[in-house]
C-alpha cells in the first residue's frame, strides 16, 4: 500500500482512497459541506482544502475530496495557506446562505473566524440621534463589543414612541404590535415592551402611557394640544378639524 505524510505523521493508505477519507479516518479534522459517502465528490464547497508538498518543495493548494492517494504524497491540513483558503470558500458560501447558523459554527470548530453575523444595521446613527435630538428620550447608543461598535438600548430609557424603527433606513430596528403590547427591537436585543393604550374614540391601540406621559410633560405649557393626548392621530386630527370648523362659524 502507498505510504503518504499528513502533518508529519507517515500513514499507510489503500490505493486509490481520497486524502479526505484517509485523514479523516486517522483523526484529521477537513471541514466539508458538499461531500458524503454514498456519492462521488466533486469538491463544490471547496472546505476541503489542504496543501499538497512536491518533492521540490513547491505547494500547491487542492481539494482532498477529489485527491487520490499515491506514493509519497505529503499533505498539510491547517498550514496558514489552507486556513486562508478555507476562509475563502467560507467566506464565498455565506454570500451566497448569509443567515446560515451551521456556516458560522462549523467555521469556528475549524479556527476560522468570519466576524459577526449581519444585523442589517449600518451604523448610520440615525436612531441614536433622532431619539436624543428631537424625542429626547436617550434610549439608545452605540456600545464597543470587540471589533465592532454596536447600536445598543439604555436599559429603561425607550418609551415605546417607534421614531427608532420608522426612521431607520435598514429595517434593522423592528417595532411589532400584537394584543395590545409594543415591542421594539434591534437584533435578538428588546429596546423596550410596552402596553398601548386605547384611542378614547375609535378604541384603537396607539401609543404607550410611558410615550404620552413624556409628551405631556414636553407639551405642559400647550394646554390646547394636551387635550387631544386620549386620542390616535387620527381621530385627534378630525377633533382638530371640527373646532377650527366651529370656531369659523362663531365668527361668521
Amino acid at each position: 500500500m502507498p505510504t503518504i505524510t499528513i502533518n508529519d505523521r507517515r500513514i499507510e493508505a489503500e490505493e486509490g482512497t481520497t486524502v479526505l477519507r484517509v485523514a479523516r479516518a486517522n483523526g484529521f479534522k477537513i471541514p466539508t459541506l458538499c461531500y458524503h459517502e454514498a456519492l462521488r465528490p466533486i469538491g463544490a464547497c471547496k472546505l476541503c482544502a489542504v496543501e499538497v508538498i512536491s518533492p521540490t518543495g513547491k505547494s500547491r493548494i487542492l481539494l482532498s475530496c477529489i485527491l487520490k492517494v499515491k506514493e509519497g504524497l505529503r499533505v498539510i491540513t491547517d498550514s496558514p495557506s489552507v486556513m486562508e483558503a478555507r476562509k475563502r470558500a467560507f467566506q464565498n458560501l455565506l454570500t451566497m446562505a448569509p443567515e446560515s447558523k451551521y456556516i458560522r459554527e462549523l467555521a469556528k470548530e475549524h479556527g476560522i473566524d468570519l466576524g459577526p453575523p449581519p444585523d442589517d444595521c449600518v451604523r448610520c446613527r440615525l436612531c441614536i440621534r433622532v431619539c436624543n435630538e428631537v424625542v429626547g428620550a436617550g434610549a439608545l447608543k452605540m456600545e464597543k463589543r470587540g471589533n465592532l461598535s454596536y447600536v445598543v438600548p439604555t436599559e429603561g430609557l425607550c418609551i415605546g414612541c417607534g421614531t427608532c424603527a420608522n426612521i431607520c433606513p435598514t429595517g434593522a430596528i423592528k417595532l411589532e404590535d400584537k394584543d395590545g403590547v409594543r415591542t421594539i427591537s434591534i437584533r435578538d436585543e428588546i429596546i423596550g415592551v410596552h402596553q398601548l393604550i386605547r384611542c378614547e374614540a375609535c378604541g384603537k391601540y396607539f401609543a404607550s402611557q410611558k410615550f404620552l406621559a413624556h409628551v405631556e410633560q414636553r407639551t405642559a405649557a400647550h394646554t390646547d394640544i394636551k387635550e387631544h393626548h386620549k386620542y390616535c392621530p387620527t381621530c385627534a386630527k378630525l377633533f382638530s378639524d371640527r373646532i377650527r370648523s366651529l370656531e369659523k362659524l362663531r365668527r361668521i
